[in-house]
């Protein structure tokens, strides 16, 4: 976890728990209530950005709140942000990667032209649970010919395994907080 569990407590506590959100068994960690916090919002940018490695020639946030945190990111790197949406959002020629999910599938696209050929890219949203969605994205930025090595996160869920899937499609990840047991 970048920055540490002591410098980013601060954080932490502006995260609400809401048990069994979407279903019985969930604690679902919710960001709202750090983003109405204008210091807590700031502070997680700031100190995000402190965990990038440059450089860096774009930001990619995943839809939805990683375009929350992406577009800020991007702001304070004053580098552009690539949307990587849900599939049928973005007008124009796009890009598919199919992902699998628990029960069914799933799509991520981008536009066809957003990132030139060998763009050092940096992935950002807000949470990390199974990693899923994140090597869909690694592997849609890749596709267009990106280069994808490092990844930030808000939170992660460090018992779902997201983490280690994408170290071991060669991506660094690091987060500003941790949640153990979800």
């Amino acid at each position: 976890m970048g920055g540490g569990a002591e410098r980013n407590a601060d954080l932490k506590a502006l995260i609400r728990t809401i048990p069994d959100f979407p279903k019985p068994g969930i604690q679902f960690r919710d960001i709202t209530t750090l983003l109405l916090d204008p210091a807590g919002l700031a502070t997680s940018v700031e100190r995000l950005a402190g965990m990038a490695d440059g450089p860096i020639d774009a930001i990619a946030g995943i839809e939805a709140r990683g375009f929350v945190f992406g577009a800020a990111l991007a702001r304070e790197l004053s580098v552009g942000l690539v949307l990587v949406r849900k599939r049928g959002k973005l007008p124009g020629k796009t890009l598919t990667e199919d992902y699998a999910l628990e029960y069914g599938s799933d799509s991520l696209e981008m536009h066809h032209d957003a990132i030139p050929q060998g763009a050092r890219i940096l992935l950002v949203d807000d949470l990390l649970a199974t990693g899923g969605t994140a090597l869909a994205a690694v592997k849609l930025l890749r596709g267009a010919g990106a280069e994808v090595d490092q990844s930030l996160f808000v939170i992660d869920l460090p018992d779902l395994g997201g983490a280690s899937k994408l170290r071991e499609a060669g991506v660094s990840v690091e987060s500003l907080v941790e949640f153990e047991g979800d």
